[in-house]
């Protein structure tokens, strides 16, 4: 195994740990936007490991993918807070 082995399972074990540490926030946040905000954590720790996951096989047959889950994620943040906003809009 060389050093750069080692480098993509410390960067792989890296992004899980914060992907599990937004998963909590997102159970526990006290507020509709703290969620959102954690959602928008996670698809860009997705599009990461997809990226090292290029990196580390030398294939960029997953680009289109990680371009789908950007994509995907920044729609779902901006339709989620227009729906916070709304919302919020609404019971004052």
């Amino acid at each position: 195994m060389t050093v750069l082995d080692y480098v993509y399972t410390a960067t792989f074990a890296m992004l899980a740990l914060g992907v599990l540490c937004a998963l909590v926030r997102l159970v526990r946040g006290p507020s509709v936007l703290d969620r959102i905000v954690c959602l928008n954590t996670v698809s860009v720790l997705l599009v990461s490991v997809v990226a090292v996951e290029v990196a580390a096989r030398g294939d960029t047959a997953y680009v289109g993918l990680m371009v789908s889950l950007a994509l995907l994620g920044f729609v779902a943040t901006l339709t989620a807070a227009r729906f916070a906003e709304r919302r919020a809009h609404d019971r004052d």
